[in-house]
């Protein structure tokens, strides 16, 4: 379906979006921002900085390294926005040094006043003498054995330097005595991804060290009977994105080779220390320079995903009070049984809030009921430690017909994915590994069950993945349904991606990229048509990414017609809001706080005032994404039981619009500006969710104490 125009179709493609890369970058900087936030703890600040040192890495070895390609193969496309790849690339490294100068100024602010609050980082006034000895020690037995010095001379060949490698250049100097010379060798260490990126001395004060820097110090121990000249820390960022050709005659052998190829991947980025040995830094830029590849000093720590072992340090009281989520009470009043909760009625569990145990018993109560006869189960992200993996495994070994559909294209997750299918298939699992070209993104699982009145379909669907460790840090919508028109559309989900089947009609789901976008025009474009007709309009959206022009274009028409669109947007959206003519009734907010905002809700007024029991409400597991739209297998799912349709709507996605104290607004201009609660009452949506209980989990208990009301003119609860 042809994607229509707003009215000024001829605006320049630059005034109409944001560029998504520098979009991103904008992200990232509110994630430094909380890493500044006085309001919380000093740890959470730090893990903050530590995260956005890792998104930033993913950036770079990602995003970065595709438009470094672009360039290095001619292409000089431009993006939505009007801007080649070379374009971007000057823009995003000009962004990126602000960034990185960012990200040393908030560590020195915060090594400071960790150090007042007992927790010291690299700093060598608190090593006394004890504590030189056991480092000392530490460095003979543990590391020493672990690393190998590497002479780089015509000898030795220069070594491979695997991505995110860190590592210490020595040069030093011999003395031949005998011939009355003295000679300079440059000297490579790098050190193993498998030693911690600090080390903690013993001791109630809590002094950490960097691996790098306990290196350099007993370095005397590596070259006995050799002068040091200057040393210099250094670290690698190669091209991690993984191409598959669509021809692929066996895709697991291929991703096991594409997996080793993506380790040497070219060089992006070379980060040096800013006080580098000039001898050692000119060897590394000749033996590492790549076209398209930067070269970037930095005066401050290397690798600030590292900083990720220093949080693990127990001070509760420099970290956000212990949270326990809740386990739903109406499960508990069926004795523990889901699938006599699920059939009394809907319900939707709200991550990390309630608890994801409620999602692994589902599939562990399948795995060991003997009237189950059948589930099918997609996983794109699954986690090294997944308890859903071992009731699969439960399940097959206990007779069940068990298909699980394992995305190989996870990115960064390949080899997990892979030991999982290879554990899946010893068991007995019918392991399907979907499209060549799609990736399977969907959330969906189904339990198939024998009952008196002949089987029953039981049907999981989310917005987030079979993961327990972001289940505990991602907000994510579980929906778990008996609806039989619901395990009908679920079955030929699964037949699609398990056979090639194309569903060609489907009662309730809508399933990208058949249908999906079409669906979601569809109900934007009748937003416009009532607002046009002086029916009342409205749509709310939220979700992880907006960049597809197409869906950006619709909701310009909207709001053009008078639909007043409200958007929650966490990460990257390429929409320019406020534009008088084009998008004066779009408002884009994004919302930063101690837990990330993932699940994706749309919800339209449907003839009627939003928020209201008329209004359509959906969950998905796409984004706004071109990718999710048209080349990923993804789920749109209508809610339609009253009491899970007002706690999606009328209590996570108000919540969410309500939200003033971890809010940002996006300007016109595509800069953020913090929400501050001014005169209204503060309103936080995660301690809202933490403090207050959900609709469909909590059965009788709503009796004891009911759910505040949110009020959207009030702005507050």
């Amino acid at each position: 379906m042809a994607s229509p125009l707003s009215a000024d179709s001829s605006r320049d493609t630059g005034s109409r979006f944001f560029n998504r890369e520098l979009s991103w970058l904008a992200f990232n900087d509110r994630v430094l921002a909380e890493a500044c936030n006085t309001d919380y703890p000093l740890l959470e600040r730090l893990r903050f900085l530590s995260i956005s040192g890792s998104n930033l890495d993913e950036f770079m070895m990602i995003r970065v390294a595709g438009l470094v390609g672009q360039v290095q193969r001619g292409i000089d496309k431009p993006s939505a926005d009007g801007l080649t790849p070379a374009q971007q690339l000057s823009e995003i490294r000009a962004r990126l040094a602000q960034l990185n100068e960012r990200q040393q100024g908030t560590l020195r602010d915060l090594r400071e006043m960790l150090a007042d609050a007992g927790i010291h980082m690299a700093d060598d006034r608190r090593i006394d003498r004890e504590a030189h000895e056991w480092l000392r020690r530490h460095f003979l037995d543990e590391i020493m054995p672990v690393i190998t010095p590497q002479a780089l001379d015509p000898a030795h060949p220069f070594p491979f330097i695997a991505n995110e490698g860190l590592g210490v250049l020595f040069t030093v100097r011999r003395e031949d005595l005998k011939n009355q010379e003295t000679e300079d060798l440059v000297e490579m260490v790098l050190i193993p991804s498998a030693l911690p990126r600090f080390l903690r001395v013993p001791g109630d004060e809590a002094i950490y060290i960097g691996i790098e820097n306990l290196i350099t110090r007993f370095a005397e121990h590596l070259f006995p009977g050799f002068e040091m000249r200057g040393s210099g820390v250094f670290r690698v960022l190669r091209d991690s994105d993984i191409e598959i050709e669509e021809e692929a005659e066996d895709l697991v052998r291929t991703f096991r080779s594409a997996i080793q190829r993506r380790r040497r991947g070219q060089v992006i980025q070379l980060e040096l220390e800013t006080e580098f040995d000039p001898t050692a830094e000119a060897l590394l830029r000749d033996r590492l320079a790549t076209p398209g590849a930067s070269f970037v000093k930095i005066d401050g720590m290397l690798g600030m995903a590292g900083l990720s072992d220093i949080v693990k340090e127990d001070r509760p009281d420099l970290k956000f009070d212990a949270y326990s989520p809740r386990y739903p009470e109406r499960i508990r009043e069926h004795d523990g049984d889901c699938f006599a909760a699920i059939r009394e009625k809907d319900i939707i569990i709200h991550h990390p809030y309630e608890s994801f145990d409620v999602v692994v018993d589902f599939i562990r109560q399948a795995a060991a009921d003997p009237n189950v006869v059948a589930i099918k189960q997609a996983l794109y992200r699954a986690g090294t430690q997944s308890e859903v993996i071992e009731a699969l495994v439960e399940a097959a070994e206990n007779g069940k017909s068990v298909t699980a559909v394992v995305e190989l294209k996870a990115r960064f997750d390949e080899e997990q994915n892979l030991y999982w299918a290879n554990k899946l298939e010893r068991a007995g699992v019918q392991v399907i590994y979907g499209f060549v070209d799609w990736k399977t993104h969907a959330k969906a699982a189904m339990v198939v069950r024998r009952e008196e009145e002949g089987f029953r379909t039981y049907c999981h669907f989310g917005t987030g993945n079979y993961h327990p460790i972001t289940a505990k840090i991602y907000t994510d919508l579980s929906y778990f349904t008996a609806d039989p028109r619901l395990g009908r559309d679920a079955a030929k989900l699964f037949n699609f991606v398990t056979g090639y089947v194309e569903p060609h009609e489907t009662e309730l789901l809508s399933i990208s990229p058949i249908d999906l976008r079409e669906t979601l025009y569809e109900k934007i474009d009748a937003e416009a048509d009532n607002a046009r007709q002086g029916k009342p309009s409205g749509i709310w959206l939220k979700m992880n990414q907006l960049t597809d022009t197409g869906m950006i274009e619709r909701l310009y028409a909207a709001s053009e017609a008078g639909v007043e669109v409200q958007l929650v947007v966490r990460g990257i959206c390429n929409l320019r809001p406020g534009v008088p003519g084009l998008s004066e009734n779009i408002r884009v907010k994004s919302i930063i706080g101690r837990f990330l905002e993932h699940s994706r809700i749309f919800a339209f007024a449907n003839g009627a005032p939003i928020p209201g029991e008329h209004t359509q409400v959906y969950i998905s597991s796409a984004d706004m994404m071109e990718r999710n739209l048209d080349r990923r297998v993804e789920q749109l799912v209508p809610i339609e039981n009253q009491t899970v349709h007002d706690q999606v709507l009328q209590q996570v996605l108000l919540a969410n619009l309500l939200d003033n104290e971890r809010s940002w607004v996006l300007q016109p201009d595509g800069t953020y500006e913090r929400v501050e609660p001014g005169d209204a009452e503060p309103f936080n949506c995660h301690r809202y969710f933490m403090t207050n209980p959900s609709l469909s989990g909590r059965g009788g208990a709503l009796e004891a104490g009911a759910v505040p009301k949110l009020a959207l003119r009030r702005g507050a609860a």
